[in-house]
């Protein structure tokens, strides 16, 4: 079967900046950073998901740990404007992928890149290569390097009630 076009425009990204193509895919899927996890054998904190919001018509991919949720008020504050969740259809046209497969690079049209700095001590993570069930592997450094993503401390919060 030939891989989706989406991928592709991502192992062209991969390529194009110098990384190499550590795209796996895993047919029983990776749309959710626990079953991403489970599939490469990972913690679920080394999983890079890419949630996207919106900034009026621009898209704000942000690339956070799979353990963690993203603080759309720290988010805001860290682009310095308001931000809102967006829905399926605006990150599919935005960024060129569908939700579950939304990759750090690749987009079909410029995004702003913000980059959970929770995941900078890690040693490996998986992100997303366009597809519900691609990802890659790369490094913490090399990453928020090839997207040029702002790094930014956007977790939520959990407080006990």
């Amino acid at each position: 079967m030939p891989l989706l076009a989406s991928v592709e425009r991502v192992r062209a990204a991969l390529l194009a900046a110098g990384h190499p193509d550590r795209i796996t895919e895993f047919p029983d899927g990776t749309r959710t950073a626990e079953d991403a996890a489970a599939a490469v054998g990972c913690a679920v904190a080394q999983i890079a998901k890419s949630i996207v919001f919106r900034a009026g018509d621009q898209a704000v991919v942000v690339i956070t740990s799979g353990a963690n949720r993203v603080d759309p008020k720290k988010l805001a504050a860290a682009l310095g404007r308001p931000v809102k969740r967006a829905d399926a259809e605006f990150v599919r046209h935005a960024t060129g992928f569908a939700i579950g497969g939304v990759s750090p690079f690749g987009h079909t049209s410029a995004a702003l890149l913000v980059f959970d700095r929770d995941l900078l001590p890690l040693h490996s993570i998986w992100a997303a290569a366009g597809s519900p069930t691609h990802v890659f592997t790369t490094d913490p450094a090399t990453l928020v390097r090839l997207t040029g993503a702002i790094v930014a401390d956007i977790r939520q919060d959990l407080t006990p009630a």
